[in-house]
């Protein structure tokens, strides 16, 4: 029975071996191709498109078959690989499976058995399929992974979602606090091919920085005081997967030429330890600060900053975004009157109005906060606009209605500022910058976050 699109790379220095295989298989794939040494295997592999790789550990040249099933798996993760080996070794079983063999063989070789292992990756890769499928309609529909919206804004981030995750490139995640950038590293996760892998968050910001490089890349037994046992970091943790650093500017200076190297090498070593280890986990960072501004007074490093902004993507603030307020807000009440036992409410008209018409500085994460606490505390089933909170409520609020946060004042601020600008210049931009006193880069970043062109 053959499977559209499922293609096999048997390498190994035996023909008989390569010949046996091609014609025991034949009836299980589409394409079979062969390959006599690691070399030329790997060639063969980056031309040509195979979900499964059969592939001996002792082969002729310079590269043996661990080698290049590391560097096959660090560069197409979804790619399935068995191991032969003829001496089944346990050592050389854990080290495969590490590497993320999906399962080794011994030689004298049993056809049957190695039959029964290709329609278990053939079944692993369909599975793939389908889930990718199943997401991708996810994403379609205006969900995924927990983020609600149907809104423009949010249809351009849900297809940015789709276009990264296929690739391993690392992304760099900006938006205010409570717009969901974990939410968006998860979907990216859940729609790549690392799916199968963990994805491990970190957040910098509430990290000491005598615990940050412990935290990030492991220790060994005896390394500090307190170090009763090896610890693996967070950059182990996540092989094979995602790892997720959010609010990344906060680090300090040391830390950031440490995660530099690590992104430039891809190799880490633990804490008092001595073996160099190998990072393939898929980097996500977050921070909910513009910057530039911070490359410019020293903070962050303009290097680091290049390699993680790969791919940049920019989640809007929920005041952006005004028309899925209605929506998360059903959706909210469904899941908080599910899961505290409550009879499902509704919202009055007046009390939509003014949830709708709410600044929300504090985004997404606020007006979840408000609807369960609004589930939890209130005894009826209708939502009135003096069950709400006094900072939304304009009849409580005693005036504040006028009162703009700072992040409002100084967003109106720097879009005058850049607009006055532009025209005193004939939009020219080396020229506005020099007047506004910043870099063209940042110039560039305000007139793209404030949509001016």
């Amino acid at each position: 029975m053959n499977i559209s699109g499922f293609g096999i790379l048997i390498i190994d220095d035996e023909p008989n071996i390569r010949s046996g295989l091609v014609k025991g298989l034949a009836r299980d794939a589409d394409v079979i191709d062969t390959a006599e040494d690691a070399e030329s295997g790997l060639v063969k592999f980056q031309d040509g498109h195979y979900q499964l790789v059969i592939a001996d550990v002792r082969l002729p040249g310079e590269m043996d078959g661990l080698e290049l099933v590391e560097k096959i798996l660090r560069s197409h993760p979804q790619t399935t690989v068995i191991v032969i080996t003829a001496h089944g070794t346990v050592e050389t079983a854990v080290r495969s499976m590490r590497l993320g063999a999906f399962d080794f063989i011994t030689k004298p070789l049993d056809l049957d058995l190695i039959r029964h292992q290709v329609r278990k990756a053939r079944e692993h890769h369909r599975l793939q399929i389908e889930n990718r499928e199943l997401r991708s309609r996810l994403v379609n529909a205006g969900e995924i992974s927990n983020i609600i919206g149907n809104c423009a804004a949010m249809h351009d981030v849900f297809e940015q979602i789709r276009q990264v995750a296929v690739t391993d490139a690392t992304i760099l995640i900006q938006g205010e606090s409570g717009t969901g950038k974990e939410l968006v590293a998860r979907a990216v996760h859940d729609l790549s091919d690392q799916s199968s892998g963990p994805f491990v968050a970190v957040n910098l910001g509430a990290m000491p920085e005598t615990l940050l490089e412990s935290e990030l890349f492991g220790h060994e037994k005896g390394s500090f005081s307190g170090a009763t046992r090896q610890k693996p970091g967070c950059f182990e943790q996540a092989k094979g997967g995602t790892l997720f650093l959010d609010e990344v500017t906060e680090m300090p200076a040391k830390s950031q030429i440490d995660l530099l190297r690590v992104l430039e090498t891809q190799q880490f070593i633990r804490v008092g330890g001595e073996e160099v280890l190998n990072s393939d986990a898929r980097i996500i960072s977050a921070t909910n600060k513009t910057v530039e501004p911070l490359i410019e007074d020293g903070t962050f490093r303009e290097d680091l900053f290049y390699r993680l902004n790969v791919i940049p993507l920019h989640i809007p603030a929920l005041r952006e975004r005004r028309d899925d307020i209605p929506l998360l807000i059903d959706h909210f009440l469904t899941h908080f009157c599910q899961r505290h036992h409550r009879p499902v409410k509704q919202v009055s008209t007046e009390a939509m109005q003014i949830l709708f018409a709410a600044r929300w500085p504090g985004n997404v994460r606020q007006l979840k906060n408000v609807i369960e606490r609004l589930v939890v505390t209130l005894q009826g089933e209708l939502i009135e606009t003096s069950d709400l909170p006094a900072e939304l409520n304009p009849s409580t609020r005693l005036g504040m209605s006028a009162v703009k946060t700072l992040a409002e004042v100084t967003e109106e601020a720097e879009k005058t500022a850049i607009t006055a600008a532009l025209a005193s210049s004939d939009y020219h931009r080396e020229k506005t910058a020099k007047l506004l006193g910043v870099s063209v880069r940042t110039l560039h970043y305000k007139m793209s976050r404030y949509g001016l062109h």
